[in-house]
């Protein structure tokens, strides 16, 4: 078990002569060498991966005149579509087009994408939590204490709710135990708890919708995930393995003197293809750490970012550039080593078994998902992979 704390505008960008290929530098041991312009794409104008960006990028302009280009997309594919077409350097996004898009499910599991083959330069790790909160009035304790209960289920966000399923199973439950009520966006299933429509739902402890049930008449409680729960924290992984145990402490209801034991993930994170030339992931890394005090503290969520809170044996495989500078950072060990060359070997297996598919040339697209899960699932279990998505 991984734990949290480890210590170990497309016109625009054109228009600015943004070269994503030619003339990167060549790989200086211990020295930031990045082009005039870097471009990411980022969540929606407003969001919190949006606003760390453009507070990172004012420290990489002050410190080195590399203006950085933020390009929002709404949603995972639209963020990771100029990622794969070459038209920015990396990506500032979530678990959805980091992991998901890995695993070739959910949106990319159409025929349009398939596994990915990310790499992670580094992450935002914050100190407020992810997880299932419930209306105090209801009288839950515990995430067993959720069976019987309303859960909120939002049509249209596998991701979201894949994450109540991991939640679930961390108190042996399934979507099958509880009262799955639908509503058609984040937001209504919060205000969806508040009106009494619904008893539970999942967010950041830091959502602004946490904090309006925590002041309602309901009230807040957070369900504990206690770190000593091994067959609690393997059902719950086994389900979505870019869950970490994290200790709460900002967000509705929580602080340092009254935490949250609970699970977190990264956002946002930080992606490039393998293609991604190494020596420009190399500096992009290198500038990420050694501006950190210049952006620390300059939009919620940002002291993430910190060398000290990266989770070094996660999900996605880190990019060889971040690796050798996490080497000189003397925070690469042998164990990050051997774990990451396990998550390439990963990719590889359901590389080889996308290709398997596509090869059938099956029309139907139902068909032709079915087959995918099914060969997937299959090629996984052979390679002695947890299948995490059935």
């Amino acid at each position: 078990m991984t734990y949290l704390r480890s210590k170990s505008v497309w016109g625009a960008v054109l228009a600015a002569g943004v070269v994503f290929s030619a003339g990167a530098p060549a790989l200086a041991q211990g020295k930031v060498d990045l082009p005039s312009t870097i471009a990411w794409t980022a969540y929606d104008v407003g969001s919190a991966g949006y606003n760390q960006s453009v507070a990172i990028g004012k420290a990489l302009k002050d410190a080195y005149g590399t203006d950085l280009r933020v390009l929002p997309g709404k949603n995972d594919v639209s963020r990771q579509v100029p990622l794969r077409a070459g038209k920015v350097h990396f990506s500032a996004t979530g678990v959805g087009a980091s992991f998901m898009a890995q695993e070739g499910v959910f949106e990319f599991g159409s025929k349009e994408w398939g596994p990915q083959e990310n790499r992670v330069l580094l992450a935002s790790n914050s100190e407020g939590n992810l997880s299932v909160g419930v209306a105090a009035d209801v009288g839950i304790k515990t995430i067993a204490d959720l069976k019987g209960k309303r859960v909120a289920w939002v049509v249209g966000a596998p991701a979201l709710n894949e994450n109540v399923r991991a939640i679930l199973a961390f108190g042996g439950l399934t979507w099958d135990d509880v009262v799955k009520v639908e509503f058609g966006g984040f937001g209504p299933s919060w205000d969806g708890i508040v009106n009494g429509q619904a008893d539970a739902a999942f967010a950041s402890t830091t959502s602004g919708k946490a904090y309006q049930l925590e002041a309602s008449p309901r009230g807040l409680f957070w369900p504990p995930l206690p770190h000593g729960d091994k067959e609690g924290w393997k059902r719950l992984q086994a389900n979505a393995p870019f869950f970490a145990p994290n200790m709460g402490t900002v967000g509705a209801g929580l602080s340092a003197e009254k935490p949250h034991e609970g699970a977190a993930y990264p956002y946002p994170i930080l992606i490039a293809y393998p293609t991604q030339d190494k020596a420009l992931a190399y500096s992009m890394t290198r500038a990420m750490i050694e501006q950190f005090p210049k952006y620390k503290g300059a939009a919620p969520g940002i002291n993430g970012w910190a060398l000290d809170r990266q989770i070094l044996k996660w999900a996605v495989p880190y990019h060889e550039g971040a690796i050798a500078y996490l080497k000189e950072a003397g925070v690469w060990k042998d164990e990050h080593q051997q774990h990451n060359d396990k998550l390439i070997e990963r990719q590889q297996v359901l590389k080889k078994a996308w290709a398997e598919v596509t090869a059938k040339n099956i029309s139907d697209d139902e068909a032709f998902k079915k087959a995918w899960m099914e060969t997937r699932a299959k090629a996984l279990q052979a390679g002695g992979f947890d299948v995490v998505y059935n």
